[in-house]
């Protein structure tokens, strides 16, 4: 008694794990950073804009875990759950939850970029936009039916 995913839950779907992704790599890049001893050249744009002084700042960690990594456990959760477990009826409101999340994880970190440490990281900002646009569509897929209502109901 399965019935098919509507097309514009399944675009949903498809844009928010690919967005997911996309994330996960930008946050897989800054852990790399995290660790990094080297300059990362691509984003010291300046004494506002280094990625370097945002991604091994005191603010870089959460009880000793790389805000990246978090990233990117984040981000791999909202994948998983946009593509094995889509078809499930709970998955959007978990998955509208988990962006709101980490929208606000994002925001708070942006507050201390803009206003502690006085410095922009590219990656950051990149991770903001991505969680936004899947707070967004999230938001959408919500609102959307699981499956189309046929006329026998």
């Amino acid at each position: 008694m399965s019935a098919s995913m509507t097309p514009l839950r399944r675009k949903l779907s498809l844009a928010i794990a690919l967005l997911a992704l996309a994330g996960a790599v930008v946050s897989s890049v800054s852990l790399y950073h995290h660790f990094s001893t080297s300059k990362s050249s691509y984003c010291d744009i300046g004494e506002n804009f280094n990625c370097d002084i945002v991604n091994r700042s005191t603010y870089s960690t959460v009880a000793g875990i790389p805000v990246a990594l978090i990233g990117i456990l984040g981000y791999l959760s909202l994948l998983a759950l946009t593509t094995l477990y889509r078809s499930k009826a709970k998955t959007p409101a978990i998955v509208f939850m988990g962006s709101l999340a980490g929208l606000a994880f994002a925001l708070y970190l942006t507050y201390v970029e803009a206003f502690v440490l006085a410095t922009w990281c590219i990656l950051c900002l990149s991770s903001l936009a991505l969680i936004f646009a899947i707070a967004v569509l999230s938001s959408i897929l919500l609102r959307h039916p699981l499956r189309t209502r046929s006329t026998a109901d």
